[in-house]
């Protein structure tokens, strides 16, 4: 029998339109001789839907339709199996049982441990990183002090609440300068580089840090590498098990590597997620940079929990031939689909690994133990003060 598969997408994030993309890949990638695929579209209204028409791009062209047009449905339980149940039964809907999830999701309300909160209060297995995992690899600020604390290298950096600058700019111009122009300046829980912007003097941070609080209360400012060469390296694992993929060079047109460049480049309006992005891979480095790489990719994966496939994003100082840990991608766009590839690894059997992950750690946690069976409510009497009746 058929495996299930419930792939996840969407969400209210700005990154929207990307998870659309990156999940129409990955399921274009199952076997489809070896699982059922499940589309499991979340709206930017957090609305669940599901229709066998969701594996096509084109038709979330119209997302106002795509909510008009298909039934609203929710994850729920019933004994140890798990189905999408119409919000709004009719003559012609019925349950959809799946198996596991796969969430294929970026971004705020998605990748930060949202979307994975559902899957453990539900119970159902799933790939990828499990919540805490998931937060803190989305927080840049929880992010870099436990990359800090574990020895792995990151540029000069500093952050703030969006309040406190409001109150008060002066002190942070301050920190700014103390740090040295040119500054990047980001929120802390986003991605795929939007509101991210390079200052060179006190005035350009004062607009910067404004953009960057469009989008969140926390403000990340770095000290940024002129002479930079951004790689990248992909992990896969579970538990113990944990490789890294080949590397890659990607090439902008900014300073920054933009949302432009990650999604359109090349692509002539038509976006294929990162896989259309203007890179070099394997990447032009030295034998001993590449496994510096891959060995602190590893080590970030690790100090942070992570499991499933992730992207680690490092900068390259040439001037000093220094690596710097930049961030994680806990759920990558296209979900780096193509490091793997070019180390021998295709797509298919990547979306094996995932699915094999899911039921894996479900197996083990059913082995962990997680709550007593205790009879504490039937000796429990009404008025009694304390936890022990005192």
């Amino acid at each position: 029998m058929k495996l299930k598969v419930g792939v996840l997408f969407g969400g209210a994030s700005v990154e929207h339109e990307v998870s659309i993309i990156s999940a129409s890949q990955a399921m274009a990638a199952l076997d489809r001789e070896k699982y059922d695929v499940v589309p499991v579209y979340l709206s930017k209204h957090h609305q669940l839907f599901s229709s066998e028409k969701f594996t096509e791009v084109e038709i979330f062209r119209d997302l106002d339709k795509i909510e008009k047009s298909f039934p609203q449905v929710s994850l729920v339980r019933e004994k140890s199996k798990y189905f999408l149940v119409p919000v709004k039964p009719s003559l012609f809907s019925k349950p959809i049982e799946i198996d596991v999830m796969i969430p294929v999701v970026h971004g705020t309300h998605c990748e930060d441990g949202t979307v994975q909160g559902l899957f453990e209060s539900v119970g159902i297995p799933y790939a990828g990183c499990d919540v805490i995992a998931a937060a803190v690899g989305q927080d840049k600020v929880v992010m870099k002090h436990i990359l800090q604390n574990s020895g792995i290298p990151i540029v000069d950096w500093f952050w703030f609440y969006r309040y406190e600058f409001e109150r008060s700019s002066s002190e942070f111009l301050i920190r700014a300068n103390a740090l040295g122009f040119p500054v990047v300046v980001k929120p802390a829980n986003l991605g795929s580089s939007v509101g991210i912007t390079v200052a060179k003097t006190e005035e350009e941070f004062i607009v910067a840090v404004r953009e960057a609080s469009r989008y969140d209360v926390k403000i990340v400012v770095e000290k940024a590498i002129t002479a930079l060469r951004e790689v990248n390296c992909s992990v896969l694992g579970f538990d113990s098990e944990m490789k890294a993929s080949v590397l890659e060079e990607v090439r902008k047109s900014d300073e920054i590597l933009s949302y432009e460049n990650k999604y359109t480049s090349g692509s002539k309006g038509s976006s294929k997620g990162m896989a259309s992005a203007s890179r070099i891979v394997p990447a032009p480095l030295s034998e001993y940079q590449t496994q510096e790489i891959q060995k602190y990719a590893i080590e970030t994966f690790k100090a942070l929990g992570s499991s499933g496939v992730a992207r680690i994003d490092f900068l390259l100082d040439e001037s000093t031939h220094r690596v710097y840990v930049n961030e994680i991608n806990t759920i990558p766009g296209s979900l780096a689909f193509y490091l793997w590839d070019a180390s021998g690894m295709d797509f298919t059997a990547l979306m094996d690994r995932l699915v094999k992950q899911a039921v894996d750690r479900q197996r083990m946690r059913e082995k962990m133990i997680f709550s007593y069976d205790t009879n504490l409510l039937a000796s429990y009497k009404k008025g009694v003060k304390g936890a022990k009746g005192r």
